[in-house]
């Protein structure tokens, strides 16, 4: 047997996220996609958790006779190492996320700024990825950082999807939403883009810089509102007038732009699919583009292997379910002096599978964050098991408490059950798999 077989449950899973991951690394989908040298200047512009290893994948593709510079930010600690001998072309910096800082301000500053006074003879390379909307922050008149800070923390943790969030995101920028491309006219852009977004709609992905937005400030207000979210009465004002509309389709400032879907969730999970079918598993791929509480997911996924364990599903074991979008998580309103739980949105999924499992035998689950990181914490996500309840238990540790508190990292921690990856320099965003055997 090897170290992968079904003899050993954790390693086949987190083989299977390594798959995953493996698909999704910039290097190895950068080439077909890449535009010939223009007449005049390249010059690449980019966001993304993908952002540093993006950036060395276009230095080692270009030329190296053909000109080339520019600037990246990306998340701290998410810039791999620079493979030797490859020569720096592309300047990388670092800022926050997911809630924006300093350093990403003056970052999109300057991103804003190589953007002027190009020409037709020039080209720009977008490289964008997930996480671009708070790497790529820049308030729009009348927002303050520490506004774009407290919105963006409370859009984190309202429940809100990433439609929704990105589409205030998009309103309240001056790079986003399409501006940037705006202000590169009149040169010809190109975007590259991995995508982290359910249905992987380009214009949602790090708020979409570069391509046309059909969302509008209604749609922003709206969003708001619905989660009681409080913008400047001057900011209110732009809204409700229209005046931080963005540039919509057929906006002559996107005339022979082009964008590439160089890596997309679903590549991923149909890796991971053909890498199970080789150890002579069934794999079953439910979906790119889940959405909804993380928790409740969990609990979908747990009645699917209940069914499929029992025979009563159209999942013949020993299988793997494979799931792949962007699940939400509601933080719940703390007590006075209560810690603020530790965890994200794959940690939450775990627990409520676990919860929902309750110890069926025959069933082990991974579910990670594609970019390494689950919310702010330094693990990747999570592992479940037949017996994590009752190893639990013996600990006196009682999941319904941590569930309460979103504490997944210290509940999966006590375990050893944490999937530690460190960042993996790119981002398809969700990587959930149920194991059935």
């Amino acid at each position: 047997m090897t170290q992968h077989s079904t003899d050993n449950p954790r390693a086949l899973l987190r083989h299977l996220f390594d798959i995953a991951v493996e698909r999704a690394l910039p290097l190895h989908n950068t080439a077909a996609f890449l535009p010939q040298p223009p007449k005049g200047r390249t010059v690449v512009l980019g966001a993304g958790k993908a952002g540093g290893a993006m950036a060395h994948a276009v230095e080692a593709l270009w030329p190296a006779s053909a000109p080339l510079s520019g600037l990246v930010v990306t998340r701290y600690h998410h810039t791999p190492p620079r493979p030797d001998g490859l020569q720096q072309r592309i300047e990388v910096v670092e800022a926050a996320h997911p809630v924006p800082d300093a350093a990403g301000l003056a970052a999109a500053q300057r991103i804003l700024q190589l953007a002027q006074g190009l020409t037709k003879d020039d080209l720009v390379l977008c490289l964008i990825s997930g996480g671009g909307s708070s790497l790529l922050t820049l308030p729009c008149d009348g927002l303050t950082l520490e506004d774009k800070q407290r919105i963006n923390q409370q859009l984190l943790e309202s429940g809100a999807n990433i439609l929704e969030m990105n589409t205030v995101r998009k309103h309240l920028s001056a790079i986003k939403g399409g501006r940037l491309a705006a202000a590169c006219a009149p040169a010809q852009v190109v975007t590259l883009t991995i995508s982290d977004v359910p249905g992987d709609d380009v214009s949602v992905i790090a708020s979409g810089p570069t391509v046309a937005d059909a969302s509008t400030c209604a749609e922003a207000l709206e969003v708001l509102s619905r989660y009681g979210i409080e913008v400047p009465e001057s900011v209110r004002a732009q809204l409700e007038s229209g005046a931080l509309e963005t540039p919509k389709p057929g906006d002559a400032c996107f005339t022979g732009h082009t964008t590439h879907l160089i890596a997309t969730p679903q590549q991923s999970l149909d890796a991971a699919a053909r890498a199970a079918r080789a150890l002579g598993l069934n794999a079953y791929i439910l979906s790119d583009e889940m959405e909804g509480e993380s928790r409740e997911v969990g609990k979908v996924h747990a009645a699917l292997a209940r069914s499929t364990v029992l025979g009563r599903s159209c999942f013949q074991k020993p299988c793997v379910i494979l799931s792949g979008g962007e699940t939400t998580v509601t933080i719940k309103p703390r007590t006075p002096g209560q810690p603020k739980g530790r965890g994200g949105r794959a940690g939450e999924f775990c627990m409520g599978l676990a919860q929902a499992l309750n110890g069926v035998p025959g069933v082990w689950a991974l579910a990670a964050d594609t970019d390494g990181i689950d919310g702010v914490e330094d693990n990747a996500g999570a592992l479940v098991t037949p017996d994590t309840l009752a190893r639990a238990a013996e600990k006196g540790i009682k999941l319904a408490d941590h569930l309460a508190r979103n504490n997944a990292c210290t509940f999966f921690e006590a375990l050893d059950d944490l999937v530690v990856s460190g960042p993996t320099h790119t981002n398809v965003n969700d990587f959930r798999a149920v194991l059935i055997v």
